[in-house]
């Protein structure tokens, strides 16, 4: 089992998603769950496509979190 940093984005429509320790490896989708659902999906094909290519599946090196300042 892989745990990977996702960065969510909520646009006026929709929601996006991607992963920074793999490039070009992004979902979007209508709800936040949808997109959550298809980012599994993107992730296991990304990583499947990188072994079949014979390519190193990067190690995770990203960490997100927040930082709360006066508003």
């Amino acid at each position: 089992m892989r745990e990977c940093t996702v960065i969510f984005e909520h646009g006026r429509r929709n929601w996006s998603v991607y992963v920074p320790d793999l490039p070009g490896c992004v979902a979007t989708g209508k709800t936040r769950r949808a997109v959550e659902r298809a980012m599994r999906e993107a992730i296991e094909f990304h990583i499947e496509g990188l072994r079949l290519h014979g390519e190193p599946v990067p190690a995770s090196t990203i960490e997100a979190g927040k930082v709360s300042v006066p508003a």
